[in-house]
């Protein structure tokens, strides 16, 4: 993409359907360019927030079978009627940047559905598993019409938990045999589960699916229970993608968390707390930015990135004489 596109075309072909149109818009938030930047803020004023999906993150190990999952789940969804979109997140390389972005091949059946829409993105560098601009597309989703948007995060671990900051809910996929009863009490990724699902629950590994599920459940019943939770949630059961074993229950339940947060204020409270936490992350870029980009500033880390190269000075005395100059602004 070259020269931005007119917002308001796009955002009126957004709001009729237009998939070719949704993607050319999440490519236009996903680019880091001024003027695509502010095409894409004045897209996404215009396209507003009256119309809201549930947003459901997934995440888990590499391996673990979330394409799998997604396809299976997506493919029922549709067939209930359900519009989905799937945005994945891809591991991008860490000497290029570039990325493989194989979610959708692996999804070919879900790809082909009229009323799927696959998007992968790479994560670039941000942490936490998603992209930067994930939350951007998830808008875009949205004001497409999508009933559903599944965001699959990278799966590099425990630390993924940035998804949960723009998801309604949070399921977390596990293999089975892959940990233990103290693996399920360790902070972090399992704090922010709503439902633990034990995949490949068939074949030989069946059973220890069944094992691998029991000890998670034990391990659920010791973490302080929390406010956003009715009884008997978190929970973890087991599932099989392959045999489409457990997914329609799997659905059930999350119909079910999402309701009964709907009804206790629970929902609109954590729409209102994410937001918060966006703005307060995208002043802070922001900020980063500008600071960035002051010529005064910009000589001043070149001084001390070359200080530090030298030997001279260690790399936590140059940040702060970096720094210094600017905490007295």
């Amino acid at each position: 993409m070259t020269k931005a596109p007119s917002s308001p075309d796009l955002a009126h072909r957004i709001q009729a359907g237009d998939r070719r149109a949704l993607a050319q818009a999440i490519t236009l938030v996903e680019s880091g360019r001024d003027d695509h930047r502010a095409a894409a803020t004045e897209l996404l004023t215009l396209l507003g927030t009256a119309k809201q999906a549930l947003r459901i993150g997934l995440s888990g190990t590499p391996g673990v079978g979330k394409s799998t999952f997604i396809e299976t789940c997506g493919l029922m969804l549709t067939g209930l009627g359900k519009r989905v979109a799937v945005l994945a997140v891809d591991p991008s390389s860490a000497r290029s940047g570039g990325s493989i972005l194989g979610d959708k091949t692996r999804m070919d059946h879900l790809a082909r559905d009229p009323n799927a829409f696959i998007r992968p993105s790479p994560s670039q560098t941000q942490l936490g598993g998603v992209a930067r601009r994930t939350r951007e597309a998830v808008a875009l989703c949205e004001a497409a019409g999508y009933d559903i948007v599944l965001i699959e995060t990278v799966g590099v671990g425990q630390s993924e938990t940035v998804v949960a900051q723009m998801s309604d809910l949070f399921v977390l996929l596990l293999a089975p045999a892959g940990g233990d009863e103290l693996q399920g009490v360790k902070r972090g990724i399992m704090e922010m589960a709503d439902l633990i699902l034990v995949n490949k629950a068939d074949g030989d590994l069946k059973s220890q699916a069944m094992r691998t599920c029991a000890d998670y459940a034990g391990a659920l019943r010791l973490l302080r229970k929390r406010p956003q939770d009715p009884d008997g949630f978190p929970k973890a059961m087991t599932v099989s993608a392959l045999e489409q074993q457990g997914i329609a229950a799997a659905w059930e339940d999350m119909q079910h968390l999402a309701q009964w947060r709907q009804e206790q204020g629970i929902w609109g409270q954590t729409r209102k707390d994410q937001a918060s936490f966006w703005f307060t992350e995208d002043l802070r870029q922001g900020l980063l930015q500008l600071q960035m980009r002051d010529p005064a500033t910009s000589a001043r880390i070149k001084a001390a990135s070359e200080a530090v190269a030298s030997g001279s000075l260690s790399p936590t005395a140059a940040a702060a004489q970096v720094l210094d100059p600017l905490r007295k602004v």
